[in-house]
């Protein structure tokens, strides 16, 4: 199916656009365009004169962008990681000028749903995630030299995985037989490495009721090193803003809301010591959170169950 007619529903798109409070002649960055949801919904509000800078490291997305900006003049796009914030910025002329910067962290909708690109279990296909196939080692190839202890250390790591040691002892035991190649293969030796008293356990939560989820989430964020293109974007982003520029981040799960979270506290209490007391006037901060956190509401997980995990959180600019 071509890239640009995969059908996508844009995750808390009215909660980012309340965030981001788009207006005619604003400039915007969305770091991820998967299929444009945000970004066309951005471009509905800042009028003739506004802009959207779009990036995405999948090419597929990028297709689908250059697509849509063909048509439309107020949206670029380009192929780039979350790491490459700067670097867009500075080549589109717009450091300080940007109103708002949108991360949709995680795997999008079309990629989970192409079995090409190895990301769900559900259909099998080549054990691949890689976000770029044209960058980067797939996880198959990963799985085929890793060791025992590295194996295990990502699943705890990034899946948080409680039988991570377990589980790396039959990737290596099915290696030493035959290669890992499929999503099938790997979701398949899990499962059976998982007690069955586990997976009983585990149906009562959504986020794990395959066995294989966590071991699937741990590869697909080690292969393309997710948490630290989330770190490297964030620690980027204040200085791109405009005086009361906005920066907005959607999470799919602990790890990356957490690293969020903390990462705007730290940037709301400045350069001023831990422990003294001051003033907030006195703190100097970089960013300034705007409101709690915002999940999604019953009807919009009815219709797009994939929002169920999605946590937004935003911060601002200060004058």
């Amino acid at each position: 199916m071509p890239a640009h007619a995969i059908a996508h529903t844009p995750v808390l798109l009215d909660a980012v656009l309340d965030r981001l409070r788009p207006q005619r002649g604003g400039i915007f960055v969305d770091c991820t365009f998967g299929r444009g949801g945000h970004a066309r919904a951005l471009l509905g509000c800042v009028g003739p004169s506004g802009r959207v800078i779009a990036a995405d490291r999948d090419p597929e997305a990028v297709a689908a962008g250059r697509i849509l900006a063909a048509r439309d003049r107020r949206l670029s796009i380009t192929h780039a990681c979350f790491s490459d914030l700067d670097r867009i910025v500075e080549t589109e002329g717009v450091r300080g000028k940007v109103n708002g910067v949108l991360l949709d962290l995680g795997v999008s909708s079309p990629q989970l749903s192409d079995p090409r690109r190895g990301f769900s279990f559900q259909d099998d296909g080549p054990l691949d995630m890689r976000m770029d196939p044209g960058a980067g080692t797939a996880v198959r190839e990963w799985l085929a030299r890793a060791s025992l202890d590295e194996i295990t250390e990502v699943l705890r790591r990034y899946g948080e995985e409680p039988r991570a040691r377990r589980i790396a002892r039959a990737i290596v035991r099915h290696r030493g037989e035959r290669p890992i190649e499929t999503t099938a293969d790997l979701a398949g030796l899990v499962a059976a490495a998982t007690p069955a008293s586990a997976v009983r356990r585990a149906g009562a939560y959504h986020w794990a009721r395959h066995p294989a989820t966590r071991t699937f989430q741990a590869l697909r964020i080690m292969v393309n090193d997710e948490l630290g293109e989330l770190e490297r974007a964030l620690a980027v982003a204040p200085g791109v803003l405009a005086v009361h520029g906005r920066l907005a981040v959607i999470s799919f799960h602990s790890l990356e809301d957490r690293c969020v979270k903390r990462f705007m506290r730290r940037e709301a209490r400045g350069s001023a010591p831990r422990g003294l007391p001051l003033r907030a006037t006195d703190m100097h901060p970089r960013l300034i959170p705007v409101g709690k956190a915002v999940h999604a509401g019953s009807a919009e997980i009815a219709c797009n169950p994939r929002a169920r995990s999605a946590v937004l959180r935003a911060a601002e600019r200060p004058a």
